[in-house]
């Protein structure tokens, strides 16, 4: 059954994507196999992260975004994978990024796809790796991922992204969050999105001194080596790399959406030209193993370590007859020993 829903998806079947994307997204035993034949397939797709606080209007730009680059390359398909955040009782989210773009589903050559983060730090559910890798199989050539909200561990998408961009908006005092929780760091391309409300112009201003300071070292012959160089709405390409170029948008009206469709081809331009689009391909992989065996460690160790142990132990750390460390040690020395003796 697996190879015929393969063969269909392939082909361009959505409704077997949609089948696979539930699976994947269930993490069914199934979905494993499934996601091993398609891997395969995978390694064209651009992959574009866009990240922010809540509030900054990222769903609107996803959707502009999207009918921009359909516009700009008709032949490619484009995938949304908007992660949306989950209640911390039920596990359930409201998905209201498919509200956010009905317009867009007019277009059978956009897929989108709403999913909890069902708890999942860095801003992303567990699943969205294997998600994009479905899409990019499916021969979507650019994938759209919509984070929860920039928070301090959310930096995630950047392991997963070919091109990440930040969103901030003018008045909502996330210019120090944004320095304290490295967004800076992580941004190809920054957005001050609502950009008709006072004070854009300070905003972008402030992360273009930011982006500046960053390369304060550089220099080229005596001069500045981002002198001049920020305003330039696709990003400037120099012997140190890429410069994130700082757009101001206003994506309810579709203002400034042509120029961030300049600067996320121009960052795709520059990674395959640089090499640094393999790089990332390398260290996306490198993050999704990691992921992987933490997540097969964790499940064998579920599955050796008595629930009786474990409850045990928490009473104690609880009565404070032992601390946190102490017990992780005691569980760590019962599950060597009981793989020992089952290897024997």
């Amino acid at each position: 059954m697996s190879s015929e829903l393969i063969h269909s998806l392939r082909k361009g079947n959505r409704l077997a994507l949609s089948r696979v994307l539930s699976q994947v997204e269930d993490g069914t035993k199934a979905s494993q196999a499934i996601l091993e034949k398609l891997f395969r397939a995978t390694g064209s797709a651009h992959k574009i992260g866009i990240t922010g606080p809540p509030g900054s209007g990222k769903s609107t730009l996803v959707n502009g975004l999207a009918r921009e680059l359909r516009r700009r390359e008709p032949q490619l398909k484009v995938a949304i994978i908007a992660v949306d955040p989950s209640s911390p009782f039920t596990g359930g989210a409201i998905l209201g990024d498919r509200v956010r773009m009905l317009d867009l589903q007019g277009d059978n050559q956009i897929f989108i796809r709403s999913m909890a983060s069902r708890g999942a730090l860095g801003g992303l559910a567990e699943q969205t790796e294997g998600l994009s890798q479905v899409f990019d199989a499916a021969g979507y050539g650019f994938i759209l991922i919509e984070t929860v909200g920039a928070g301090q561990s959310e930096v995630d998408v950047v392991n997963l992204a070919h091109t990440t961009i930040v969103v901030d908006t003018p008045g909502m005092g996330d210019d120090i969050q944004s320095i304290k929780a490295g967004i800076l760091e992580i941004a190809d391309i920054l957005v001050v999105n609502k950009a008709d409300r006072p004070g854009a112009d300070q905003s972008a201003a402030h992360l273009r001194n930011m982006v500046e300071m960053g390369y304060a070292a550089d220099y080229s012959a005596g001069k500045h080596l981002l002198s001049g160089s920020l305003s330039a709405s696709t990003g400037v390409v120099t012997p140190a790399g890429w410069i994130p170029p700082v757009l101001k948008t206003i994506a309810s009206e579709f203002q400034g959406i042509s120029e961030l469709s300049d600067a996320v081809l121009a960052h795709a331009a520059y990674l395959r030209q640089s090499g640094q689009w393999h790089a990332k391909d390398e260290a996306a992989i490198r993050a999704n193993i990691r992921r992987l065996v933490t997540a097969e460690l964790i499940g064998e160790f579920r599955q050796t370590v008595p629930a009786e142990l474990m409850e045990a132990l928490v009473i104690k750390v609880q009565q404070r007859e032992l601390a946190p460390n102490e017990a992780v040690r005691e569980l760590l020395a019962y599950n060597r020993i009981n793989s020992l003796k089952s290897s024997e």
